[in-house]
């Protein structure tokens, strides 16, 4: 598996967002992020 196709500014962000290791983030599965990205938005929503 390649790591993820994202800029290196987006990838701090989102491992700053995620709480999870930078090396950890590049080489987690597409579909693992995205599950991850909208359970992050889901409790930003509930929190506003």
């Amino acid at each position: 598996m390649r790591p993820l196709q994202i800029s290196p500014e987006t990838a701090i962000k989102l491992a700053k967002a995620l709480n999870v290791p930078l090396e950890q983030l590049m080489h987690m599965p597409q579909h693992i992020l995205i599950q991850k990205m909208v359970e992050l938005e889901k409790k930003k929503e509930a929190s506003e």
